[in-house]
């Protein structure tokens, strides 16, 4: 973690990260949950995602995580005892990537869930 990142992403998060999702039923399955390091913004605000449909943004993960994607679920806090995405996890529909700019150690990244 970069020392930038280490004093900013002070909070925790928990990812399931999507592994397969069917196209008969829209089922998805889940891998094991990943406790990232991260910050977080609240806000309601319209995005595209990479398909060009507009969503309302409801949350947005601020982290040097480079595995996160979109399909995975993401909830705050440590839920990393749950197999499956709780009930407060949402579904990661943006993936931005960001450059390190002070140490170029780890590139940062934004999960925006709807």
């Amino acid at each position: 973690m970069s020392a930038a990142a280490s004093w900013a992403n002070t909070a925790k998060a928990t990812l399931w990260p999507a592994i397969v999702r069917t196209d008969w039923d829209g089922a998805a399955t889940f891998g094991a949950p990943v406790l990232i390091a991260c910050d977080y913004l609240s806000e309601a605000k319209v995005v595209r995602d990479a398909k060009g449909d507009e969503f309302t943004a409801a949350l947005s993960v601020f982290t040097e995580h480079a595995a996160g994607k979109v399909g995975d679920m993401l909830a705050l806090g440590d839920h990393s005892s749950s197999p499956s995405p709780v009930a407060a996890a949402r579904l990661v529909r943006v993936v931005e990537r960001f450059a390190d700019t002070f140490n170029r150690v780890a590139d940062d990244f934004t999960l925006i869930t709807a």
